[in-house]
């Protein structure tokens, strides 16, 4: 069974197999697309095991917990792929998982990859001012954006930290209206313009599959 979002955001998912082939190490805001191409593709040889999603608002935490998580279940497992991309880290989670013989899905970051990284690259100088959202982050807009940036308490912080973006992006992952909708309210209370692509998995979907086929 997935864990709620909250679960998801600040405890992670737990190792969920007992010994395959390969090991997935991922963000917890993956771990439902992840699931999700397990069971659609009968990935019945991937394991998954999640750190917290919340670790994305302190990125300079992130190399060291996947380094650790790597090091503890690497024994156990033909492979291990690291289900990140670089996420803020400044190049830094990639050469930990150069030096750990481990491979990490290409990209800055999910948006990127979701939409496809080529298509991405391809947009990125014309949507400076666009600020993205995911299926996940829709769902947790308020853990992610509005609580950690304080606009709970202090509302006039909006245009300090908003005022330089003019859109919303909501990279869909899922036909879902409801989650449609609380995109489009993000943008409204951000008081950006909204758009909404859909990309069902994109890069994450074919990036596992090779893995998956290894």
């Amino acid at each position: 069974m997935i864990p709620d979002d909250e679960t998801l955001t600040e405890a992670g998912l737990a190792l969920t197999g007992a010994r395959a082939r390969l090991l997935l190490v991922a963000c917890g805001a993956l771990a439902r697309e992840i699931i999700a191409l397990k069971e659609m593709n009968g990935w019945d040889h991937v394991d998954l095991v999640c750190l917290p999603a919340i670790l994305h608002n302190t990125p300079d935490r992130i190399t060291e917990r996947v380094a650790e998580t790597v090091t503890a279940h690497r024994d156990r497992y033909d492979r291990i792929f690291v289900v990140y991309a670089d996420c803020g880290t400044g190049g830094q989670l990639w050469e930990k998982c150069r030096e750990l013989g481990v491979e990490m899905i290409p990209g800055p970051h999910c948006y990127s990859f979701f939409e496809g990284n080529t298509a991405f690259a391809a947009r990125s100088e014309d949507e400076i001012t666009t600020f993205y959202l995911t299926d996940f982050l829709a769902r947790q807009f308020d853990a992610f954006v509005w609580k950690p940036l304080g606009l709970d308490r202090h509302p006039q912080l909006l245009d300090t930290y908003f005022g330089h973006y003019e859109k919303l992006v909501y990279l869909a992952q899922s036909e879902d209206d409801a989650l449609t909708e609380k995109a489009r309210e993000a943008a409204t209370r951000l008081g950006l313009s909204f758009e909404r692509r859909f990309t069902g998995y994109g890069d994450l979907a074919t990036q596992l599959a090779k893995q998956a086929r290894t």
